[in-house]
């Protein structure tokens, strides 16, 4: 049973910022050093001086390094460039964009505050697990700045469309704000403070379940914070804000979701020709070879094609970069071994990302998950062209080094929930819901001795 609220927002006053874009900022685990340059010389008072990055050497992650964040964020409130709602709402959240097939889309969302649930309750639902490292570092920033910077992104199921419809019904005309991302997609926040409309809301969400789509980091930083809050203080009530973290929630049949690939190149530890690979993948795969053209044109052609066989069994795209040569890769009916079939459950067996990292990789090429990650041995685009440039640079690497750029369809949303439904998680960087929500538009500042929903 999922509990949403409406929420007292802090946002930037725009009598003080001109341009929105110039202060937001993507998601701090998407920001690298250039990009965190990039942004800090477009305001001092961009959000990648609140909501570090994770570019950090371990040696530097200290006491220090969160407090100046606090600092920051209490100076900026008190000059008045933030400021916090006067009355608790739901935030309408659309986003104009382009998809890279060209269509423009529009994704409509809301950001509520959700009640807080341990992943074995049911009622937030993963699909990918979290690491230890990363957790650390964004826990004793919240705990620090005492604020929700950033929205985790979820989904849930509304066939008919009542939620949105509902908000949208009370929504006024004019938007808070907007802001430009660095793709040209817009980004709308209204707010929505009537009564009626609220409670109908929460009403509507009470039987649903909430699929994690973006934010699994941040939803497990967000159970930590609660676990020590219950240490200091001997408990945290159900309408406390520790109770409590903030979400961005879309509808899983809503036109404007994107779900799009994400392709690997991987950089083999050895050098192997093209007709030597894919005679390792031949037990497991029918090989067609993609001829004529540039290689631009062999990458399109291939994600064509598995485009149009998309939903008759897992299809998957490899460039050979040292030969110029690219193959679609089917899986045959019977590719699958006895004991991989036995170790997987039927809905991850059908996910492409499973088929490539536990087969391809693991089994036909001995690259296991540990060795890729200790090794650095796989990179991941979600733009085939930045792939295929990097593969062809790779070429570089030495000899003893192979690189192989592998192209992938996307994972349907259907399939997260089918995975997230059966307890199950998938590999790392297996979704990429397109676009992005903005870090700063939108921020939860958590004051202990108030109550949420009063």
């Amino acid at each position: 049973m999922s509990l949403i609220a409406p929420f007292r927002g802090l946002r930037y006053n725009p009598a003080r910022i001109d341009r929105m874009e110039d202060v937001v900022t993507p998601p701090y685990d998407v920001i690298d050093d250039k990009a965190q340059a990039v942004l800090l010389a477009k305001n001092p008072y961009n959000m990648i001086q609140l909501d570090l990055s994770k570019n950090v050497k371990p040696e530097e992650a200290n006491d220090e390094r969160y407090l100046q964040s606090k600092r920051l964020l209490d100076q900026w409130q008190a000059e008045g460039v933030m400021l916090r709602d006067a009355a608790p709402a739901i935030y309408l959240y659309h986003i104009e964009y382009s998809h890279p097939s060209g269509r423009r889309l529009t994704r409509k969302g809301l950001v509520a505050l959700v009640g807080l649930a341990e992943f074995a309750e049911g009622v937030v639902r993963p699909h990918e697990k979290t690491f230890g490292g990363v957790i650390t570092d964004r826990v004793r920033l919240l705990d620090t700045c005492q604020t929700q910077f950033s929205q985790i992104f979820s989904l849930y199921s509304d066939p008919e469309n009542e939620i949105m419809a509902c908000l949208e019904a009370a929504c006024p005309e004019t938007p808070l704000c907007s802001a430009l991302d660095g793709d040209g997609g817009r980004h709308v926040l209204w707010t929505v403070t009537d009564p009626g409309a609220i409670a109908r809301v929460r009403e509507l969400f009470r039987d649903k379940a909430l699929y994690i789509a973006d934010g699994h980091h941040r939803y497990t930083t967000a159970l930590e914070l609660r676990r020590l809050m219950r240490e200091r203080t001997g408990g945290v009530a159900d309408d406390s804000p520790y109770n409590h973290t903030m979400m961005y929630l879309c509808g899983m049949e809503d036109p404007g979701l994107s779900v799009l690939p994400t392709h690997r190149l991987a950089l083999l530890p050895e050098e192997v020709g093209a007709e030597a690979l894919v005679a390792r993948l031949a037990p497991a795969f029918v090989v067609e070879e993609i001829r004529g053209g540039s290689r631009e044109m062999l990458v399109a052609e291939v994600l064509a094609r598995m485009d149009e066989q998309m939903g008759l069994g897992t299809r998957l795209g490899l460039y050979h970069p040292g030969e110029d040569r690219c193959f679609l890769l089917a899986l045959r009916p019977d590719g699958l071994p006895r004991d991989f079939v036995a170790s997987h459950p039927d809905v991850l067996r059908e996910l492409d990302v499973v088929v490539l990292s536990d087969l391809l990789l693991e089994r036909l090429l001995s690259l296991d998950h540990h060795r890729c990650e200790a090794e650095g041995l796989i990179d991941y685009f979600s733009d085939p062209d930045e792939g295929l440039d990097v593969a062809v640079k790779a070429l570089s690497a030495g000899p003893g080094k192979t690189p192989a750029l592998f192209l992938m369809n996307p994972t349907r949303v259907a399939q997260v929930r089918a995975v997230a439904d059966r307890n199950l998680v998938m590999p790392h960087k297996s979704t990429f819901f397109y676009p992005k929500i903005l870090t700063g538009l939108l921020m939860n500042k958590l004051v202990a001795d108030e109550r949420v929903g009063s």
